[in-house]
């Protein structure tokens, strides 16, 4: 089968190549063809380091697909169902589980660190990212990391769902728990922070600032829910011009990067809520003082895969989407094919685009 290789990081390019195979199906794992796979800026990070993987490494991990396979103990899927790839799949007995934070299991994290499910060029082996590996036809994950979801859902919109949607709307509603009539700012307007401002606006929150460099994302932050938008440089006229100076209610970091978290830090009132969503460098740190975390009163909050339970918010999603709650269509900037991946990435890179899609024949 097809699927597209890291080797080392910091390679300018992928190895597109058509001669992977999986390991076999375990008695607890479920094998996928995967139909529509996101391109996103948590690949990137696993291109430049940023994000630590075992190498050589297939990446992506926000995909949909169909079932094909099950092993004999699976109950929850069968073959030719529709489901949508769980990057962090949760055992149900760790002490982060059973303290209902399934978001922060790390069984299945580790075990992709020491689990190559694929091998190429005859026996050598080759890992997925997260476990996962979205850039290739197929793949084998543990019945966890497959979750079903109603087929009038295309899979292309499930795919966002398994990553930048549960991602971004989940950090709104599960960690923030915005409130409505309350006031807003999302620090970067890709697809994660494009989400957050949909979770946001679905929360009734009704001031939404989003903040970002390229003006060009302004107008579909507006279309998705943004009620203002602004360039870092227009922050303090923003915060100024639409809470009088006091600072937003909730601030949202959705970039990865430590002067992104202090813009948030600052567009937030005292008292209020500073949300961390972005992926960031173990080396990058964030200058905040011992004076302004206790003084200031902010609460400082991470939110990893939007806190989310994937059993109970990947059918959640899709159910808004269906009802015409969350406008996913718009956020897809183009629909590719694997062998576009290398132009993907470095369209990417330039900041231009939101989501592009893989999609499968």
């Amino acid at each position: 089968m097809r699927a597209a290789l890291l080797h080392a990081v910091g390679d300018d390019k992928l190895d597109i190549r058509d001669d992977f195979t999986l390991t076999p199906v375990g008695p607890t794992d479920v094998r996928v063809k995967v139909k529509a796979t996101g391109v996103c800026h948590s690949d990137l990070s696993v291109l430049s380091g940023v994000l630590p993987m075992p190498l050589p490494v297939i990446p992506g991990h926000e995909g949909a697909g169909e079932v094909v396979e099950v092993g004999d103990h699976v109950t929850t899927v069968k073959p030719g169902d529709h489901v949508i790839i769980n990057w962090t799949p949760a055992c149900g007995t760790c002490s982060n589980c059973l303290a209902g934070q399934p978001y922060l299991c790390m069984t299945f994290v580790m075990e992709s660190f020491t689990l190559a499910r694929f091998r190429y060029g005859g026996e050598t082996p080759a890992f997925g990212m997260a476990g996962c590996g979205t850039w290739a036809e197929e793949i084998v994950v543990p019945w966890q990391g497959a979750i079903k979801v109603d087929p009038e859902v295309p899979y292309e919109v499930a795919a966002l769902i398994g990553c930048g949607i549960t991602t971004g709307v989940g950090a709104a509603i599960n960690t923030a728990k915005v409130r409505p009539g309350t006031s807003v700012a999302v620090v970067g307007c890709g697809g994660v922070g494009l989400s957050v401002i949909q979770g946001a606006r679905l929360s009734g929150a009704t001031t939404i600032l989003a903040v970002d460099p390229l003006e060009s994302k302004h107008a579909l932050a507006k279309k998705v829910g943004a009620t203002h938008a602004c360039t870092p440089d227009g922050l303090m006229e923003a915060i100024g011009t639409l809470t009088g100076g006091r600072g937003f209610d909730y601030g949202f970091e959705a970039v990865g990067k430590s002067a992104s978290i202090m813009s948030a830090w600052q567009a937030t009132r005292r008292g209020g809520d500073v949300i961390v969503v972005g992926a960031g460098a173990m080396d990058d740190v964030v200058p905040l003082s011992a004076f302004s975390l206790l003084f200031e009163g902010k609460n400082l909050l991470s939110s990893l895969y939007g806190g989310s339970d994937v059993r109970r918010d990947f059918p959640f999603f899709a159910e808004l989407w269906k009802a015409g709650k969350l406008d996913l269509e718009s956020m897809i900037s183009s629909r590719i094919r694997l062998a576009d991946l290398n132009d993907a990435v470095a369209a990417l890179r330039s900041g231009e685009v939101l989501r592009q899609i893989v999609v499968f024949d």
